[in-house]
């Protein structure tokens, strides 16, 4: 364990539960918009790379053949394996490894995905090559994530870093998109969507001070420049996260 993946596991062990059960995690056009990406059908195999407490991997049961989840944090596939059950779905099985170094062999997935996972890793290349050999030629390999402007970059990384410590970067939509030709990924499709939160349900405590005051500041500087449309609601402070789906197809020339 690096410490930054140790890092990963004390901040996602003390989240599992709570976010398992947040709504914002299961929102439907999201959902639907990452299994259109996804493409799955039922004779096929699936695996979702750092699949946290198995919200997606389970609605992808519901489509494929068999579905695998696998999270660094074990306390996450405690929360999947909880999911599956209330589910009753059977088609699944789960495993604690790391993204970069998957424990399958060449080949072995009809489709490969990631959701909201790039920015918690130091070389998130990494675990795309790794997601590219572990799917079979011609199959899709998926990441969604936040994909902050080139513009806003640098602050959305500091407001989340202060909100999240095991947040490293996230990727613009352009970075994101080099690292699957860097990998030899034939691009397919891209989509978006705003994935819009009450920031008092996705922070601890502890961090709630600095980060409403930086918001704050945001929101009085009337330019955006976090790039996440702070604002005062009824209910509380809130932002949406940038989201970008995209899809490749493994080239001949890629995989086993």
């Amino acid at each position: 364990m690096t410490p930054h993946n140790e890092r990963i596991v004390a901040q996602f062990t003390r989240w599992a539960k709570p976010f398992a059960d947040l709504p914002v995690h299961s929102e439907a056009d999201g959902m639907a918009r990452t299994l259109a990406a996804a493409g799955i059908q039922p004779h096929m195999t699936v695996l979702d790379v750092a699949c946290g407490p198995g919200i997606v991997a389970c609605a992808a049961a519901a489509q494929a053949k068999h579905v695998t989840g696998i999270d660094l944090t074990p306390a996450m596939i405690a929360e999947a394996r909880a999911r599956q059950d209330s589910l009753q779905l059977k088609n699944l099985d789960w495993h604690v490894g790391d993204a970069t170094q998957l424990p399958f062999a060449d080949g072995t997935f009809d489709v490969v995905l990631t959701r909201y996972s790039f920015h918690h890793m130091t070389t998130p290349a990494a675990a795309l090559r790794e997601m590219t050999r572990v799917c079979r030629k011609g199959g899709r390999v998926v990441v969604i994530d936040a994909t902050p402007s080139p513009a806003t970059q640098a602050a959305y990384d500091h407001m989340e870093t202060v909100r999240d410590g095991s947040h490293v970067s996230a990727l613009t939509l352009d970075q994101l998109r080099a690292i699957g030709r860097d990998a030899g990924l034939s691009e397919q499709h891209i989509d978006g969507y705003r994935l819009e939160a009450l920031i008092s349900s996705l922070a601890d405590e502890r961090d709630m001070d600095a980060l409403t005051r930086l918001l704050d500041a945001d929101i009085a500087s009337g330019q955006d420049r976090i790039g996440v449309g702070a604002r005062r609601a009824a209910d509380g402070l809130r932002i949406y996260f940038p989201i970008s789906i995209v899809t490749w197809v493994v080239s001949a020339g890629e995989a086993a």
